[in-house]
């Protein structure tokens, strides 16, 4: 896992953390960029597939779970992009889609497939020759308007509330 530390950005809010930069390689390092995405927020018509130059670039607003409270413009570039295939995904380019995580199953080694599942039960599924993937913060942070809430499965015994 690479991270680049900077000086604070221009108009960040005063004790916010720096702007967020963190490579993926391995499915260890994109567990660790799917912990930062949880609850981004994209918009269908944010999702560029290039499929001559083999990239995905995904524009997204992610909520700044190291900062709280508010949210900021990121990007999420793919790299040696051999297909992209939506499942489930509801339609429309008006409808937003909430990133609940990203997964990374192998395939022919160093390739595999990065899946995004999107809340709803919509996915993304990106093929790559390898992983490298990237996200960067693009924007100062802005208050969010409600915090992502959890709730925890009935099943665990445990009250939502605690």
């Amino acid at each position: 896992m690479s991270t680049e530390v900077g000086t604070v950005t221009e108009g960040m809010p005063k004790g916010a953390s720096e702007p967020l930069r963190l490579l993926a390689l391995d499915a260890d390092d994109l567990q660790i960029m799917s912990a930062a995405l949880q609850d981004a927020i994209v918009h269908p018509a944010d999702i560029i597939w290039d499929q001559r130059a083999r990239t995905l670039t995904i524009e997204l607003s992610r909520f700044c779970w190291e900062c709280g409270g508010t949210r900021v413009r990121a990007a999420l570039p793919f790299g040696d992009v051999q297909r992209v295939q939506s499942r489930r995904r509801p339609r429309g380019e008006g409808v937003p889609l909430e990133l609940l995580a990203m997964d990374f199953m192998p395939g022919a080694a160093p390739g595999g497939e990065v899946v995004l599942m999107f809340a709803a039960g919509g996915d993304l599924r990106v093929e790559v020759e390898c992983l490298d993937a990237v996200v960067s913060d693009l924007s100062a942070r802005w208050p969010a308007r409600a915090a992502p809430v959890h709730p925890l499965d009935d099943a665990s015994g445990q009250d939502e509330g605690a």
